[in-house]
């Protein structure tokens, strides 16, 4: 991708307008921005930028430097970092390394409290998105250019997005729709699940003014928020409609898919240069490339020059290179911090102890497992056990992600990534309609969704009748380290049961069930201490 960073975009920041206290993490706001009376356009689109910017970038700066959150490491305020690690680190799919790291072995075992930096930090980083993308609609109110007013449903969805993390991680949430200096008030995720469907449905009206675009996956538009991302952010919603409100909605879901399936975006079947038609979506020309780009409906765009920060791609790249990992684009960022737990390679080989200490590239991995999403890669110091929980090479190398090229050329940095990262693409709508008619009982059509899922991988065909856990495991395979995993475990109950367990859930090797309070995350204390409309979560 090549986003690039408005010049003089004006620094947002907004302690005093959160309610925050004088110690806030925001730095202050210049409240002279904007006149939309008198505003060019130019300068609707460089706050526009700073909205969409917000997914990954962390300051004024790039890297680090100019925090927007000056509290706190700029280089973990990354809001896809923050989600990403929230519903991984505590997965069955990946254990982070370096467990002397603050806030780091909470996370690996399940085991944090209201004070735990990294659940503060997630907080702060959604509630920071949300008070932009207020400030915009504040500002542009009022306005009936027809772009701004397709801006401000973009808008209207990324806020809708932030709110969907508050219900989906916290199971409330601090809400505000307006930019002032009032506390924001507690809503109940039932309260919250109605918001944001409505806001969706409203955007994604035609009869409205303030409406998506049908589609943005074109070169001139891609990236930016279109009506099939605000379809399959609903099926999603839908989709974990028991968890979110107590009442199962799996119709819902599955229309909502099927608008999806039906748009003008389709799963990548085409290989490319030895690339498979899946490795494509995750390389650093992945929104050049138009195979790869016509799977992907909403991306976090990323550019090693020009917009640049720890917590995007780059993350997903570094976090699981050194120590001997083949290359994958980026020889300046190799970080050794995340490999696969046992769970995550028993999705795809039954033997994976045998494959210990030998030199298994990837190619050679996935063809062990029959199916092109095996991206693993062993040599002769790897072993299949996490036993040794700090050791990088203990546990498979997890090589999903690159910056390699798929169509041929060099990436634009040797440190910071062009990978975008797929935040939303065609295989989810699959997946949930495919689950959905298993919950409806149409058990043909939920094999035939999971199968075009499978075979677009090389995948040997389900031919017998599903099961639940079928479905729970082809959700592993094709979304791991994709930063969704805690969701869907949560929504089979076995994100804190007994009834499925990994390695080191719990703090033990051989995983344990913990308590069910951890299917959310606490309310920071620092957050019931500055807003006394917000309340803590049960038993924390």
């Amino acid at each position: 991708m090549k986003l690039r960073y408005i010049k003089n975009l004006a620094p947002v920041a907004l302690a005093a307008f959160l309610g925050f206290s004088s110690t806030s993490c925001l730095n202050d706001l210049d409240q002279s921005i904007v006149d939309e009376q008198t505003n060019t356009q130019l300068d609707m689109t460089s706050y526009l930028a700073k909205v969409y910017g917000s997914l990954v970038l962390t300051g004024q700066q790039g890297g680090a430097g100019s925090a927007d959150m000056s509290q706190f490491d700029e280089g973990n305020s990354s809001f896809y970092r923050r989600i990403f690690e929230a519903n991984e680190l505590c997965s069955d799919e990946i254990v982070w390394t370096w467990q002397g790291d603050t806030g780091i072995p909470e996370l690996t075992n399940i085991s944090w409290n209201a004070e735990h930096g990294y659940t503060e930090l997630t907080y702060y980083r959604i509630m920071y998105n949300v008070t932009l993308c207020n400030f915009y609609l504040d500002t542009t109110a009022g306005n009936t250019n027809p772009d701004v007013l397709q801006n401000r449903a973009e808008v209207r969805f990324i806020r809708a997005l932030m709110n969907y993390y508050f219900i989906d991680l916290y199971g409330k949430a601090p809400f505000k729709d307006v930019y002032n200096s009032n506390l924001p008030v507690e809503k109940s995720r039932k309260e919250m699940f109605d918001y944001v469907v409505a806001e969706l449905k409203s955007i994604s009206d035609s009869n409205n003014a303030e409406q998506l675009a049908d589609y943005c996956g074109d070169n001139s538009n891609y990236g930016r928020a279109d009506k099939a991302a605000a379809n399959l952010l609903l099926a999603r919603l839908y989709l974990n409609s028991e968890v979110y409100t107590g009442k199962a909605n799996w119709e819902e879901a599955k229309t909502y898919a099927d608008k999806v399936i039906a748009s003008q975006y389709k799963l990548n079947t085409k290989t490319l240069n030895g690339y498979s038609a899946y490795e494509q979506i995750f390389m650093g020309d992945n929104g050049e490339n138009p195979n790869a780009r016509q799977e992907i409906i909403f991306p976090i765009r990323c550019d090693g020059a020009t917009s640049r920060s720890y917590g995007g791609s780059v993350y997903t790249v570094a976090s699981c290179t050194g120590s001997g990992t083949p290359d994958q684009g980026l020889a300046s960022s190799q970080w050794t911090c995340n490999r696969a737990r046992q769970a995550l390679i028993d999705k795809f080989v039954s033997d994976g102890a045998k494959l210990s200490n030998q030199d298994i590239p990837v190619k050679d991995f996935c063809k062990k497992a029959g199916d092109d999403r095996a991206m693993f890669f062993v040599n002769a110091d790897r072993t299949y056990s996490t036993e040794e929980k700090t050791t990088f090479t203990a546990g498979f190398g997890v090589l999903k992600w690159s910056n390699v090229y798929a169509q041929g050329g060099t990436p634009s940095d040797a440190t910071f990534t062009d990978t975008d990262i797929p935040l939303f693409r065609v295989a989810e709508a699959y997946l949930t309609r495919a689950e959905a008619n298993f919950r409806l009982g149409k058990m043909d059509e939920a094999k035939k969704d999971i199968n075009t899922i499978r075979t677009r991988a090389n995948a040997a065909p389900f031919e017998q009748s599903i099961s639940e856990m079928d479905i729970l495991d082809e959700w592993c395979r094709e979304f791991y380290m994709e930063g969704r995993r805690r969701s869907d475990l949560v929504r089979f109950g076995m994100f804190t049961s007994g009834s499925y367990l990994w390695d080191w859930k719990g703090g033990v090797y051989s995983g344990a069930a913990v308590n069910s309070k951890y299917n959310v995350y606490p309310i920071p204390a620092n957050e019931l201490s500055a807003n006394s409309n917000m309340s803590q979560n049960p038993n924390y």
